[in-house]
Parts: structure tokens; C-alpha cells; sequence
């Protein structure tokens, strides 16, 4: 039986992942081995995430005042929070890939900027493209005037410089 102080202490260490995490994704673990959590827990791990099976009164507990409480009525069964520190699609990537794969576990809720989003609206923030991928795409659209500008002074110069050694060919024949 656990005492208060060690279900206090595991309140208190949930609640400093929700007030630091950028997003927080409710799933439900039936079906799943500790060995399979563990694999998830890592893989979050090294997208700058974790992953923590937690009781719900404990889970409850510790969202109170954090952007999270919007959670609240989904902590119902067994359930675990994928927390999302640095990216917050990473996350939601690693798990819609593990549930596709395993065919095990089921997302059923977010929270987003203190906005609940649902299993769908979840899912949905899987597909959106990472920051990587969006710096990507942006400085290919800022660059591409630019490489347009240097291809077209390039073409300029090459014609004038043809242009001068024709000339200069004509002129020594």
C-alpha cells in the first residue's frame, strides 16, 4: 500500500512534467507489456518526451492549476500521459506510429496551450510537419527569389562573357 508522502511525491513529479511540457497526450495502455511502454518511453525520450502511466486520482491531483486541467475528465481507466517538452507534434508522431505498428493503445485525449483536443484533433496534430520541417519549407521560400535573382545575373554574365570571346575570336581571325 503506498503511503501519502510517496503518492504526494508522485503528484508532485507529474506536475513538473505538465508545467513543463508543451503538450500532454492522454492514451490508454490496456493491451500493453512493460516492455512495450518501456520501447515507447524511450522512443518519446529521444524526441524530447516521456511517457508515464499514472493512477487518475494522482493524475487529477496533479494538473490542478498547470494548463492541463482541461484534462480532467479524461483521466478515466487505465490510462498514461505522453508529455512533449520541445516539439509538441513529435510526441503525437511517436505514438500514432507505435499504435499503427503495435496495434495496441489508443490516444484519447490532448491538451494543447490549455485547449483540449480530441483523439481526432490529437491524431491530427501527428501529421502536422515538425519545426525542422517548417524551417526547412520557410527558408526555401525566402531563398528561392534569391537563387532566382543569382541564376538570372549568372545567365547575363555567361551570355556577355560568350559574347565578348566570339568577338574577340572574330576579331583574331
Amino acid at each position: 500500500m503506498a503511503t501519502k508522502a510517496f503518492k504526494q511525491e508522485k503528484a508532485d513529479s507529474i506536475k513538473e512534467n505538465m508545467e513543463k511540457a508543451q503538450v500532454a497526450i492522454v492514451t490508454e495502455y490496456k493491451g500493453m507489456t512493460v516492455e512495450e511502454i518501456q520501447c515507447l518511453r524511450r522512443e518519446l525520450q529521444k524526441v524530447g518526451g516521456d511517457y508515464m502511466v499514472t493512477k487518475n486520482t494522482l493524475a487529477k491531483l496533479a494538473i490542478k492549476g498547470t494548463q492541463f486541467e482541461v484534462l480532467a475528465e479524461t483521466f478515466k481507466g487505465p490510462i498514461a500521459v505522453a508529455f512533449g517538452f520541445e516539439d509538441p507534434a513529435q510526441p503525437a508522431k511517436v505514438l500514432a506510429k507505435f499504435i499503427k505498428e503495435k496495434k495496441k493503445g489508443v490516444i484519447v485525449a490532448a491538451g494543447l496551450d490549455g485547449q483540449l483536443l480530441s483523439a481526432e484533433e490529437a491524431k491530427a496534430l501527428a501529421d502536422i510537419p515538425s519545426k525542422e520541417e517548417l524551417y526547412a519549407k520557410m527558408l526555401g521560400c525566402v531563398n528561392s527569389p534569391a537563387t532566382g535573382i543569382a541564376g538570372a545575373v549568372n545567365a547575363v554574365m555567361s551570355s556577355l562573357v560568350r559574347a565578348i570571346d566570339a568577338v574577340a575570336k572574330q576579331k583574331a581571325a
